[in-house]
């Protein structure tokens, strides 16, 4: 396997504009990913850029960077147009989806995606899941959560399905965090199918995926990632760095 790590990114994020370049203990966030996904060594690492602004911060900051069409309509595509620039002669045979605004990823969270793609050759996308911590999680339309199905070793699953709904019963509620690694043709095979009913309905796009019949393969994490969507989460992020530095 030959992965590369791409990290879609935009200025216009609803709730928090300009958010790629929000300063996060004096480093742009997008610097803070990209450092992240460097760390993996999972291999080579480039930001799929909605805005120019976005491509002089990681060019300044000696990261790789393309910058793809603005208007595109999610950051799958938006990766998938970057691939094409990177990779025109298709080397790179699974491409990891880091998002833009988790700036204090465990690195290892995608080595391991990697990993059980090459473990699993019937698995066309791993993702990460982590168990709930507060019983209000599970209530919360915002976070989506997996039904999955556990593995012996605890550590990975297969997913069944993804929702908003509340799920009921014995523990745990997995929630899921939006870290894709695809097999090529896969990614290839989900941006060209447009939205699916199920996706429509839980705005969730990996349901588009498990529409198609596809197969996703998800790792756990112990400790749920930092992602900042709106103010108060840049506030938190800010203080990680603070406590951290």
């Amino acid at each position: 396997m030959n992965p590369i790590v791409l990290i879609p990114a935009r200025m216009a994020a609803t709730r928090l504009p300009g958010k790629p370049l929000a300063d996060i203990g004096g480093i742009p966030m997008i610097v803070r990913v990209l450092r992240q996904a460097e760390a993996a060594g999972a291999g080579p690492v480039a930001v799929a850029a909605g805005d120019a602004a976005i491509v002089s911060a990681v060019e300044g900051a000696g990261g790789r960077a393309v910058l793809t069409d603005p208007d595109l309509p999610s950051g799958s595509d938006r990766i998938l147009a970057a691939l094409a620039e990177l990779d025109p002669g298709s080397q790179h045979d699974v491409v990891i989806n880091l998002q833009g605004d988790m700036p204090f990823l465990d690195p290892a969270a995608l080595a391991a995606c990697a990993a059980l793609l090459a473990e699993h050759p019937a698995c066309d996308i791993c993702t990460i899941m982590v168990a709930e911590r507060d019983p209000a999680e599970r209530r919360n339309p915002d976070i989506p959560k997996v039904v999955a199905s556990m593995q012996p070793d605890g550590r990975t699953a297969r997913a069944l399905y993804f929702t908003r709904s509340v799920l009921y019963g014995d523990g745990p509620v997995w929630l899921h965090h939006g870290v894709y690694a695809y097999r090529r043709e896969a990614l290839e095979r989900f941006t060209a199918a447009p939205p699916s009913p199920l996706e429509m309905r839980e705005r969730l796009e990996q349901l588009r995926a498990l529409e198609l019949g596809m197969s996703i393969w998800t790792t756990v994490l112990d400790e749920p990632p930092i992602s900042v969507d709106n103010p108060a989460d840049l506030e938190r992020a800010r203080a990680h760095a603070r406590a951290t530095a």
